[in-house]
C-alpha cells in the first residue's frame, strides 16, 4: 500500500508542510494514529500533563512567533479539558489550532465511545470550529485551520478528527496538499487613512489604543513607529483591568481628558468602558479600525455620530499605512504627547522604598525590586505574569519588552505552560514567571514536563496563603469581618518542585531574595522561588503619585 496514506499521515505531513515543527499534546485512544504518523513527519510531540496545558503552550507559541501553535488532544474528556483554555487564547487574539480526536463517523449519534458534540462545544471560544467529515478533506482542513487562525484578527481554531478517517487510506495521487498561506489582510486605503490623520491632527488630546494582537515585540515596535510618526501616545490594552491596568501608569487620568480615541484593532468593550461614562469626557470622539466588520458595526451602534470613522482593515497593515501617510506631514506639536508619555511611564516614588509591615513576609514591591536587575540583565529575557494582585505588581514594576500575561480573559493558571513553550522558542535568555499560590495549583505538574524535556525557567511565587484578588473583593464589598472561602495553606511549593526534580528556594526575608534567584538561575533546572508574601491589593496609580 505504498501508494496510499492513512488519514493520520495526511494530518501529520500537512502540518509539517505548513511549517509546523512542534505539536503540544496529551495522548489518548482517538489520536494514537497521529502519534505514529508524527515519526515519519518529523513532528516533535511535546507530551504534557493536562490537555489545557497543551492549549496554553500552543497559545504562547502563537503569541511569541505569530505562527499558529498546534495542540492535539484526544476526544471526549480530553477535548473537554482543552476547551476552557481556548478562551484565554481567544481573548488574547493568539493564533493557534486545537486538533481533537473524535468518535468514528459511523458512531455519530449512536452513543460512540466518548462521543460528544465537540465542535459545538468549542465554537463559542474559537474563531471557527468544525468536524472533518471525509478523509479526503483532512489536508485541506489543516491548511484552512491555520489560515483562519492567522488572518484577520488572530485567534484559535478547532477541528475534530474522527478516528475512522485517521485510519482510512487515501491514494497519494488524490491528495491535494495545503500550502502555507501568506496572503495579507485587507489594507487601509489612502483616502480613509488621510481622513483619520486629519481627525487626529484636529484633535487636542488624542490617544491610540491597540489590541492584544500588537502586544508582542514586533507589534510594540510598530506602535512606537506610529507614535513617532503621528505624535500621538499609543498603548496596548491587553489586561482585564482595562484602564486601571497599572502597566499603563496614570492612564485613567489621560483617558478622562482625551477628546479623540483611536481604536487600532482594539474592540470597543468592557476594558475600554465602551469609551463612555465618567471615565471619559462626554464629548469624546472615536475612530475604529478593525479587521472584523462586526466590531465596526458595534462601534457605530454604541457611539453613533461620535464615531468619526469606522474602517475595516488588517491591524498591522493599517498601522503601516498610517505611518506612511503621516510621513508627508510633520508630527503633532504641543505638550500633549510629552505629558501623556510621562503619565504612562510614571510610577509612584514610594514604590522604591515600601517594605512589608508583616515580619517574615515580603511586600510585592520588595520582590520586584529584587527581580528587576535580573530581568534587565538580558534584553531578550521573557517575563510571564499570571494571576491577580501579586502579578499586577510585577507587570507594573518590571521592564516591558518580551512579555506574556494571562490577558483580557482574566483566566489564571497558564503561566507555567507559557514558560515551557517560551523556552522552546528562546533557548538562551532567562525566562521568569511571576505567579501567585492560587495560580500555581492549576498546572504545577507541568514542572515534570519541564524536567522531562530539559526546559529551565525561574518561577517567582508570591505565597500569601489565599486567593488574594477575591479576598480583596470581599474586603472592599462586604467588610473584613465577612472574608471567607478564599484561604489556602502556606504550602511549600518549592519542595513540590524539588520532588519533580527541579530546584526549590524558600524566602522569608527580602535580603535573601537576590541570592535565591541567582541560585535558581544557576541550577539550570525548572525552579520555584517560593516567597512568603504579605497580602496586598494590586497597585493603583493616580496622576501625581
Amino acid at each position: 500500500m505504498a501508494d496510499t496514506l492513512r488519514g493520520a499521515d495526511i494530518v501529520a505531513r500537512s502540518l509539517a508542510r505548513l511549517g509546523c515543527k512542534r505539536v503540544f499534546t496529551l495522548s489518548g485512544n482517538h489520536i494514537m494514529s497521529i502519534f505514529d504518523a508524527a515519526i515519519e513527519a518529523n513532528l516533535d510531540l511535546v507530551h504534557v500533563r493536562h490537555e489545557a496545558a497543551a492549549v496554553h503552550m500552543a497559545d504562547a507559541h502563537g503569541r511569541l512567533t505569530g505562527e499558529a501553535g498546534i495542540a492535539l488532544v484526544t476526544g471526549g474528556p480530553g477535548h473537554a479539558n482543552a476547551v476552557g483554555a481556548l478562551y484565554t487564547a481567544l481573548a488574547a487574539e493568539s493564533p493557534m489550532v486545537l486538533l481533537s480526536g473524535h468518535a468514528a463517523t459511523w458512531e455519530f449519534g449512536r452513543g460512540g465511545f466518548q462521543e460528544i458534540r465537540q465542535a459545538d462545544m468549542a465554537a463559542p471560544v474559537s474563531k471557527a470550529s468544525w468536524t472533518t467529515l471525509k478523509a479526503a478533506d483532512l489536508a485541506r482542513d489543516m491548511g484552512e485551520a491555520i489560515r483562519v487562525a492567522t488572518t484577520g484578527r488572530p485567534g484559535p481554531v478547532h477541528v475534530s478528527l474522527p478516528s475512522d478517517l485517521l485510519e482510512q487510506r487515501i491514494e497519494q495521487s488524490a491528495i491535494v496538499w495545503p500550502e502555507p498561506h501568506t496572503a495579507p489582510g485587507s489594507a487601509l486605503t489612502d483616502d480613509p487613512a488621510d481622513k483619520i490623520l486629519a481627525a487626529i491632527a484636529g484633535a487636542t488630546r488624542p490617544i491610540i489604543l491597540a489590541g492584544p494582537a500588537l502586544s508582542n515585540p514586533s507589534g510594540r515596535a510598530l506602535l512606537a513607529k506610529l507614535e513617532a510618526a503621528t505624535g500621538v501616545p499609543a498603548v496596548v490594552m491587553e489586561s482585564p483591568r482595562g484602564l486601571a491596568d497599572a502597566t499603563l501608569g496614570a492612564f485613567p487620568h489621560l483617558a478622562k481628558r482625551a477628546d479623540l480615541i483611536v481604536l487600532l484593532g482594539k474592540a470597543l468593550d468592557f476594558t475600554t468602558k465602551w469609551v463612555s461614562g465618567p471615565a471619559f469626557d462626554a464629548d469624546v470622539k472615536l475612530i475604529a479600525i478593525d479587521p472584523e466588520a462586526g466590531l465596526i458595526k458595534r462601534a457605530k451602534i454604541e457611539k453613533r455620530e461620535r464615531l468619526l470613522n469606522g474602517s475595516i482593515a488588517d491591524t498591522r497593515r493599517a498601522a503601516e499605512t498610517l505611518i506612511g501617510r503621516a510621513a508627508k506631514s510633520a508630527p503633532r506639536q504641543g505638550g500633549w504627547h510629552a505629558e501623556a508619555r510621562t503619565a504612562l511611564d510614571s510610577r509612584p516614588a514610594a514604590w522604591a522604598s515600601v517594605v512589608s509591615k508583616t515580619p517574615g513576609h515580603l511586600h510585592p514591591a520588595e520582590v520586584f525590586r529584587a527581580l528587576r536587575p535580573f530581568v534587565e540583565r538580558d534584553p531578550d529575557a521573557i517575563l510571564i505574569c499570571d494571576g491577580g494582585e501579586f502579578a499586577q505588581w510585577g507587570q507594573s514594576m518590571l521592564p516591558l519588552r518580551r512579555r506574556l500575561i494571562n490577558g483580557v480573559a482574566g483566566a489564571i493558571g497558564s503561566s507555567l505552560s507559557f514558560a515551557l513553550s517560551a523556552r522552546m522558542i528562546e533557548p538562551r535568555a532567562p525566562i521568569f514567571v511571576v505567579l501567585g499560590d492560587g495560580t500555581i495549583g492549576f498546572h504545577i505538574a507541568e514542572f515534570e514536563t519541564a524536567m522531562r524535556r530539559g526546559l529551565p525557567f525561574v518561577a517567582i511565587l508570591g505565597n500569601d496563603a489565599r486567593w488574594n484578588a477575591e479576598s480583596e473583593i470581599q474586603r472592599r464589598e462586604y467588610g473584613a469581618n465577612r472574608m471567607h472561602g478564599c484561604e489556602l495553606l502556606p504550602a511549600r511549593y518549592d519542595r513540590v518542585v524539588a520532588a519533580f526534580g527541579g530546584h526549590g528556594e524558600y524566602v522569608e526575608q527580602a535580603a535573601d531574595l537576590p541570592a535565591a534567584i541567582e541560585r535558581a538561575l544557576a541550577s539550570g533546572k525548572p525552579a520555584c522561588v517560593n516567597v512568603k508574601l504579605e497580602s496586598t491589593a494590586a497597585p493603583m496609580i493616580r496622576a501625581g503619585d
